[in-house]
């Protein structure tokens, strides 16, 4: 009789974590909704090599963009390894781009940001550095994107700015993943390894739509 019961508990608990388990397993292997956020607007800027990008650049392509400073002595070597990471993963494809906004263009000339690309890694011909108008720069990022950007003189490096990547479709729209209760997450984190895995697999998909 013992055995019996003994049986029925082990089934009991099998049901219960088939119950909790499968759930989340079949979530794990369903395509990520992308929903879209915004629209990026207009720009114009200069890149590492004293070109001028705009926008168009980026026309059918799925492109990320981060905002960081070549002085910058916290966040953005991490931001831009993961960057080179998710460079590394698209790297024969025409359609993929990577945009790095500078937040200090007084500073951060295009000879400066082609020096800081070549010592990051950065080798993707769709991968421009861009300089500019510091206030057109500051505009794009907090109103254009909703990234934050700012000068901060008590902040390391004497500026602040967000560490999330923006993900860009192939017709200039912001998208973005669903979390688990169906909200837009908006940006990636680019400076953890999951939030770099996701835009990871979700540039895949844009790619092919």
């Amino acid at each position: 009789m013992m055995k019996k019961y003994s049986y029925i508990g082990v089934a009991f608990i099998i049901l219960i974590f088939g119950i909790y388990a499968v759930p989340k397993i079949v979530s794990k292997f369903q395509t990520p909704t992308l929903v879209k956020i915004g629209e990026v607007p207009n720009f114009e800027f200069t890149n590492q090599d004293g070109n001028l990008i705009s926008n168009s650049f980026y026309e059918d392509k799925v492109w990320v963009v981060e905002f960081f400073f070549t002085t910058c002595p916290t966040i953005c070597p991490k931001m831009n390894a993961n960057m080179v990471k998710i460079q590394n993963e698209y790297y024969a494809n025409l359609d993929f781009g990577l945009a790095s906004f500078s937040i200090n263009p007084k500073h951060d000339t295009p000879e400066i940001l082609k020096a800081y690309a070549n010592a990051h890694g950065a080798t993707l011909k769709n991968w421009h550095f861009l300089t500019g108008n510091q206030e057109v720069i500051y505009q794009l990022a907090n109103t254009g994107f909703t990234l934050f950007a700012g000068e901060n003189s008590e902040a390391e490096g004497g500026f602040e700015h967000s560490g999330m990547f923006a993900l860009i479709d192939k017709e200039g729209n912001i998208r973005s993943r669903l979390d688990e209760l169906g909200n837009p997450i908006a940006f990636y984190d680019g400076l953890d390894p999951k939030g770099v895995q996701m835009i990871i697999e979700d540039i895949a998909i844009l790619l092919k739509e």
